[in-house]
């Protein structure tokens, strides 16, 4: 029951734009009470965990990669948040970095080779550090630049802004990379695909994400 719990709470907090705050109301309704620093502590210990046993079961993404960066601050301090999402719109790797250079994007395109292979494409806007870091990583490797072909990435920016407008910021870098690899995993699973769109098909969508939340967090 306990274990439920818990992962009830970081299942809020991932998934809508609630506060912490929100968080330990709404479980006081249920009955349940814990501070809002209990939730945040669970999302440090449960949350990595459980992104990692949904990525495990994600389906393959196709071989066009969106890469794209947005700027964050943090603390008066700006960081570039590196993104990269398929054709379908499913996000494949995001790493927060200090810089916007040719040393990011090669940052990037490492982590993205290593995890999901080479792709056929990759579409990103006019920044010249993505072809720098692709000419000297894999020269052979398609690339389009072109700032009205990265819709699919500039619009991946827009669930996280959301999120960080209801926390009013990020407090550490850590905890901003934590977060958006969970949250990232996790709305991969609960998106609904452009092919599901009738309410029927919806219904069901949410009722297998539920359940793979649940395998994933190990109360299933």
């Amino acid at each position: 029951m306990f274990k439920c719990q818990v992962t009830h709470a970081v299942w809020l907090y991932v998934r809508f734009n609630l506060s912490l705050r929100e968080i330990e109301e709404i479980l006081l309704e249920r009955g349940i009470d814990f501070s809002y620093e209990t939730v945040r502590r669970w999302m440090v210990k449960f949350g990595p965990d459980i992104a990692r046993n949904l990525r495990r079961r994600q389906a393959k993404p196709s071989d066009i990669w969106h890469l794209e960066e947005v700027r964050v601050e943090i603390s008066g301090r700006a960081f570039w948040l590196w993104r990269a999402v398929d054709q379908d719109g499913m996000v494949l790797d995001e790493i927060l970095q200090s810089r916007r250079d040719k040393r990011a994007a090669k940052q990037l395109l490492k982590s993205l080779i290593k995890r999901h292979g080479l792709p056929r494409r990759i579409v990103t806007d006019k920044l010249r550090s993505y072809g720098a870091a692709k000419r000297q990583l894999v020269p052979s490797l398609k690339h389009r630049s072109h700032k009205g072909l990265n819709n699919r990435a500039e619009n991946s920016h827009l669930p996280f802004r959301k999120r960080e407008r209801c926390m009013q910021g990020f407090r550490s870098p850590g905890s901003l990379q934590r977060y958006v690899s969970c949250h990232s995993a996790v709305r991969n699973r609960c998106s609904v695909p452009a092919r599901r769109r009738c309410a029927l098909q919806i219904r069901y969508h949410r009722m297998e994400a539920l359940d793979a939340w649940k395998v994933a967090a190990g109360i299933a």
